[in-house]
């Protein structure tokens, strides 16, 4: 079960960090300077829970060369266990939002939950995340209506960031075997009991934004379609890329400190 409960705190850390990074590139390049700090301090919120995860997971290792700065900075792609949502391009400022709220909707409700897990460590991050995640919430949902409700340019912004990141937010809720794992001890988070919840406040976003919430079923009557695998270490091409930049000086000039 140790096992198990590293690869968790890893998957919770890699989400936090991965996304980070990606809204980091915003700095100094956003649509107005309230929005470009909004976005950077929602970055800094999730770099922070990814290093108490990570200090988490370093303990849990018991190796003195295992540090949270190894744990982020000298692992391979196929050691990273985030969500593949996460890793996917900013694209236009619309992707971007889309993408934090679909996650913070997310992490919402997984917070909620994760503050009765019995690894108190784990309730500990749980607490203090939930905090900066209600802000986080708030903020892209605002956005996501703004965009949606507002012109037509915004309005088909928005739908094209849907069309494309839509398919990356069934794995949110789909539990993988580590998960499974600690659920019976009552460590990690029943995800297809928060689904609902996930879903009930995308809906709720979606329609004051005049978006369509796409639908469970195909025509056919399957389900459609989602893409899985970041949980378990297969990802797409893009977290090759933020790797090679994110951990350049780090393999560059081994154990540089500031």
């Amino acid at each position: 079960m140790k096992t198990s409960l590293i690869d968790y705190t890893l998957h919770l850390a890699d989400n936090a960090l991965i996304l980070g990074h990606r809204n980091s590139e915003w700095t100094g390049h956003g649509p107005i300077l309230e929005q470009d700090i909004a976005i950077s301090n929602i970055a800094l919120d999730l770099i922070g829970q990814a290093r108490n995860f990570y200090q988490h997971a370093a303990q849990l290792i018991g190796k003195e060369e295992v540090t949270e700065d190894s744990l982020a900075y000298l692992r391979d792609g196929w050691d990273y266990k985030n969500c593949l949502l996460v890793e996917q391009p900013n694209g236009d400022w619309a992707q971007t939002i889309l993408r934090q709220f679909f996650f913070s909707a997310y992490q919402y409700y997984f917070y909620q939950q994760l503050l009765h897990s019995s690894d108190a460590q784990l309730a500990a991050i749980a607490e203090k995340s939930l905090k900066e995640v209600t802000y986080h919430l708030r903020w892209s949902a605002e956005w996501v209506i703004r965009l949606g409700d507002g012109t037509e340019e915004s309005n088909t912004r928005i739908k094209n960031a849907l069309d494309g990141l839509w398919k990356f937010t069934g794995e949110l809720t789909i539990p993988s075997e580590y998960e499974i794992t600690l659920l019976k001890e009552n460590i990690s988070v029943d995800l297809p009991g928060i689904k609902k919840s996930w879903e009930n406040k995308v809906k709720e976003v979606f329609e004051e934004a005049t978006l369509k919430f796409p639908p469970e079923k195909t025509e056919k009557g399957e389900l459609v379609w989602m893409q899985t695998g970041g949980k378990t270490g297969s990802h797409t091409e893009h977290l090759g890329y933020i790797l090679a930049e994110m951990q350049f000086l780090q393999r560059a000039y081994p154990g540089s400190e500031w």
